[in-house]
């Protein structure tokens, strides 16, 4: 890892209690927690978009080969199914999330960090290198 001097932990850092560095703190890591978040619910998504894929392809082999039954039920309860109440799908969830909790986590990352630190991020970890590269000039 590079010891670069210059880096952005040599800007000036907002003076902020500990406890009000801790809380802006506590909601950039509540904000990052949210985008793993909408990371899993992007990949179960796509995960359910294949799976309901494979039953499309599953419909057709079972209707070629005669098992016209079996790709009914394929047809007419599992490709029209939703994941949540049997009707909401999975794209229906990763909107709503991203409509909802996910932007107003962002809004209010963006003001408390906008009113405590002058729109800087990431201050208390800012303050933690600085802590660490005087610690290692000794």
């Amino acid at each position: 890892m590079a010891t670069d001097d210059s880096s952005t932990a040599d800007r000036p850092v907002p003076s902020l209690t500990d406890d009000e560095c801790e809380a802006l703190h506590e909601v950039e890591l509540a904000l990052e927690w949210l985008l793993r978040a909408q990371g899993s619910l992007l990949e179960f998504h796509h995960a359910t978009g294949h799976g309901m894929d494979h039953l499309a392809e599953a419909e057709s082999l079972l209707r070629d080969t005669g098992h016209d039954e079996l790709a009914n039920a394929v047809r007419c309860e599992l490709l029209p199914h939703g994941v949540v109440d049997g009707d909401r799908w999975s794209y229906d969830v990763l909107e709503d999330f991203q409509e909802t909790l996910l932007a107003e986590t962002v809004s209010l990352e963006h003001r408390v960090r906008h009113e405590l630190a002058d729109g800087e991020r990431h201050v208390r970890e800012r303050r933690q290198e600085r802590t660490w590269k005087r610690s290692a000039k000794r």
